[in-house]
């Protein structure tokens, strides 16, 4: 068994080991989410998680990427610049209040025109997907609903495809039943589900807040 604690001094030694370690456009996107929506800004990505997703999907070889919840589109950013040229990202994200904050982002990082948002219940609007393969999918929504966007997406993957969800350890209240919101227990049911589903390769990473890979057997 092993053991590691993910205390700030090594969590920063992590971060100044990516490469590259220092990104003026995410870190500006995150001061101006923490300025503009205060405690919000925490439903952000990291840098440690946007780098593992720019990864994957340079990997990939990912031409089609999706993404469900976006807020302030940190993930989108890091997703949208490791795509090629032609590749493009279709987010869904049930309002678009956040949306300005996202769009200067993108325009700086010069991937605007790459991204496409569609505002409404993805679980509904998913259906209005192009017939082309998904090669990536990110999800960080409603917890409640990833069951059904796992269930929505698993079928629409390429060969390639890999299923990016985020959350997975919800700050350590999925491991006992103590914590009994609706959100907590939606959680530990899906992580129960793909752990013991035989039409999937899984593995959950202590990254961030917990992260799971779903492929497709």
């Amino acid at each position: 068994m092993r053991w590691l604690e993910m205390n700030d001094a090594m969590f920063e030694y992590v971060q100044r080991h990516a490469n590259p370690s220092h990104d003026p456009v995410s870190e500006e996107l995150a001061a101006t989410s923490r300025e503009r929506f205060g405690d919000l800004a925490g439903m952000n990505i990291g840098p440690d998680q946007g780098h593992l997703l720019a990864m994957l999907t340079k990997i990939c070889g990912v031409r089609l990427a999706i993404e469900i919840g976006t807020f302030t589109g940190m993930s989108a950013l890091w997703i949208a610049r490791a795509l090629p040229d032609g590749g493009r990202l279709i987010c869904f994200d049930i309002t678009d209040r956040y949306l300005a904050t996202a769009r200067e982002a993108w325009e700086a990082a010069g991937v605007a025109d790459k991204i496409e948002v569609r505002i409404g219940p993805a679980a509904d609007r998913l259906a209005e997907l192009p017939d082309q393969p998904v090669d990536l999918a990110f999800i960080d929504a409603d917890k409640t609903g990833y069951q059904q966007y796992v269930d929505l997406l698993l079928p629409r993957l390429s060969q390639r495809g890999v299923i990016v969800v985020d959350n997975v350890l919800w700050d350590g209240h999925v491991v006992t039943d103590v914590d009994q919101d609706p959100s907590t227990v939606a959680l530990r049911a899906f992580n129960d589900n793909i752990a013991a589903r035989d039409d999937v390769d899984a593995v959950m990473l202590p990254v961030g807040d917990g992260i799971t890979l779903i492929h497709p057997r």
